[in-house]
């Protein structure tokens, strides 16, 4: 089936569904200040099983290859995200909140993410669009953070050296005790940000950074930018569900940062070669799966004891 653009139906289609899940998560998970890993698990499945069914959909209105680019762009950022959720799980327990407070965070700073990785992925193919040179500046730049991720060691992860952090400090009023649930409280006639809100923009920053590295690697996979964005979409919408189950398994998948670092190695040679060499879309997916397959296999069957060294 040839390719074919996307239209105001396709758009509609995709912002509908976008919108379905995030009222089904607020309206019904919302209010629940605890989350088993029962229930995180079969909302994760649930968000995965949604993402990737949106490909019939791509598949129907778009063909193929469409179809196929989307998969391999899911995959990606799915898997990305992976490192960045520990990361989060890092500055939750740096602030202390409750499980409650958690999910508030998660919900709204997925929601922003939503608006900044629209905003991130329209730059990028504009500039892909009008520079091509671009490509290799941006495989450079993936390759460079793979092998930095690759060999950064027994490197320790300091919320207080967080960028994001600092910067939202030096230019927020904020109070030194949590109000509940909120993110704002007045005091003395004047409105400052409570340390809930600290965190839901540390957290809004850090996705804005992960980005830098995650949308160049979807563009290296499509210029199309319904799929890229649809793709990016529906695997951040399931992370809140994701990083409780993350939670719960924390340290048993210890090979999985060099199997992320391993796959944005690839997608940077892949863009820096693109003009010499040209890989079909099904073979960077089996890569990709390859490569997170192992990762989490191997960490199975060699798991990592309380004396040995974190992977990287």
């Amino acid at each position: 089936m040839p390719h074919a653009a996307a239209t105001f139906v396709d758009w509609g289609a995709f912002a509908g569904t976008v919108l379905a899940l995030m009222t089904v998560d607020f309206v019904v998970f919302g209010r629940t200040h605890h989350m088993s890993f029962r229930v995180a698990v079969l909302r994760s499945l649930l968000c995965v099983a949604i993402g990737l069914g949106f490909a019939g959909f791509v598949y129907a209105r778009m063909g193929s290859n469409s179809a196929l680019q989307y998969l391999t762009a899911y995959v990606v950022e799915e898997s990305l995200s992976v490192d960045n959720l520990f990361v989060f799980l890092v500055l939750f327990n740096y602030f202390g909140l409750t499980e409650s407070r958690q999910q508030r965070v998660l919900f709204w700073g997925i929601a922003g993410a939503v608006v900044m990785r629209g905003v991130f992925i329209g730059a990028g193919s504009a500039l892909l669009h009008r520079f091509h040179w671009m490509m290799y500046v941006f495989g450079a730049f993936l390759m460079y953070t793979g092998g930095k991720l690759l060999f950064r060691g027994e490197e320790e992860n300091k919320p207080e050296d967080n960028p994001a952090l600092k910067l939202a400090r030096r230019y927020i009023r904020t109070t030194s005790e949590y109000h509940g649930d909120h993110f704002w409280v007045m005091k003395d006639g004047k409105r400052f940000a409570t340390p809930l809100f600290l965190v839901l923009i540390v957290i809004e920053l850090t996705d804005v950074i992960f980005a830098v590295d995650s949308v160049p690697a979807v563009l290296a996979i499509s210029h199309d930018t319904y799929v890229v964005y649809a793709s990016n979409i529906m695997a951040i919408l399931g992370l809140r569900a994701l990083y409780f189950v993350l939670a719960g398994m924390m340290g048993r998948f210890h090979y999985l940062g060099t199997g992320l670092a391993l796959i944005l190695l690839f997608i940077g040679l892949k863009m820096v070669t693109a003009r010499f060499f040209h890989l079909p879309t099904w073979a960077s997916l089996g890569v990709i799966m390859g490569v997170l397959t192992g990762s989490v296999g191997l960490s199975l069957l060699r798991p990592q004891h309380a004396s040995d060294p974190p992977k990287s």
